[in-house]
């Protein structure tokens, strides 16, 4: 009982709770404005002007053509503002489970692709496998799934209404699912960051680094790599970057390795962040993770059995292009 009181007390809750408002204030002025916007401008004229064409595109995923706006927010903003462009859309299950799929292994690809590129791996290799990824996943649950037909319904939604009509309804209906679309997501996001500020105090990632060890060789990477492979599945790309850089400045991982550590974390990181996100918009966030570890598993043992060769050692994050003597000489000096 003892140990309970003390492991209890050694977890900064105050912080936790702390970064969990704070994170849902600055990602709620990302929504907040997005699902305002997309849920306005569905009832104008440009919006079919806007989506004209895209249905060609989008039909073979299985998606409506409205659909193209949360993907293209999701991979040059973030997750959070494509869901809230989510929730302003009229989506089946299966749709939104599609758009799950895809936006989880293609997301914030100029951010966490500037971080791969920083860790010493190919930008351009890692945007477009993740882009890749979304796209086949999206064409093969399409189909593979034939349910999944009927209208999705999220947690946390404005009450039902009647289609609105006039300037004043339509910004009526538009703060609503804006604030709503805020109300689910700081449902999550605060549990989200608290949870991970215990991790962090309850050093969960140097036993999760130990776990993973023995798993590290059917991948084809040496023990070392399960810290970097374990802060990315935990934290992400973005909230476990300091980690990540930080374990390719000390380790000098091969160009080899660096590329199966990249190409795993790439296709699947943040856990428990990217995949619980999805909450409130209905999704079977289990079988969302699955998939997610799936790919990732078989596509870096695949590259892992190709690529036996051990390669160059990567250059030293922020300093591509150097050799490992050049390096040497530019520290003695």
């Amino acid at each position: 009982m003892s140990r309970v009181v003390k492991t209890l007390h050694r977890i900064s809750w105050a912080e936790g709770l702390r970064n969990g408002l704070w994170t849902a204030w600055v990602l709620g002025k990302i929504i907040f404005p997005v699902t305002l916007a997309v849920t306005a401008l569905q009832y104008t004229p440009a919006f079919d002007v806007l989506l004209s064409g895209l249905r060609p595109v989008m039909a073979p995923l299985g998606l409506p053509e409205e659909a193209a706006i949360p993907l293209l927010l999701g991979n040059l903003v973030n997750l959070y503002a494509a869901i809230g462009a989510m929730l302003s859309l009229e989506l089946t299950v299966k749709q939104v489970f599609i758009l799950a799929v895809m936006l989880s292994f293609s997301h914030m690809l100029p951010g966490e692709g500037a971080i791969c590129r920083r860790a010493g791996g190919s930008f351009l290799l890692i945007t477009a496998l993740r882009l890749g990824l979304a796209v086949l996943s999206a064409a093969v649950i399409n189909l593979v799934w034939r349910g999944g037909k009927e209208r999705a319904a999220y947690s946390i939604s404005p009450p039902a209404q009647a289609e609105p009509s006039g300037t004043g309804e339509i910004l009526l209906h538009a703060l609503q699912a804006a604030a709503y679309g805020v109300l689910g997501l700081a449902a999550i996001v605060v549990p989200i960051m608290l949870l991970i500020q215990i991790l962090r105090d309850l050093r969960f990632l140097d036993w999760f680094a130990a776990r993973m060890q023995p798993l590290m060789s059917p991948l084809g990477l040496a023990p070392r790599a399960s810290v970097t492979m374990a802060s990315g599945l935990i934290f992400g790309l973005a909230f476990g970057a300091g980690v990540i850089l930080q374990q390719a400045r000390e380790q000098r991982f091969t160009r080899r390795e660096i590329t199966l550590i990249l190409v795993f974390l790439a296709t699947c990181h943040a856990v428990v962040e990217d995949t619980l996100i999805f909450v409130p918009l209905g999704v079977d966030v289990l079988w969302l993770l699955l998939i997610r570890l799936a790919a990732a598993v078989a596509l870096t043992a695949l590259l892992a059995a190709l690529w036996r060769e051990p390669g160059k050692l990567s250059p030293p994050p922020g300093r591509r292009g150097a050799s490992p003597e050049t390096s040497r000489r530019q520290r003695r000096t």
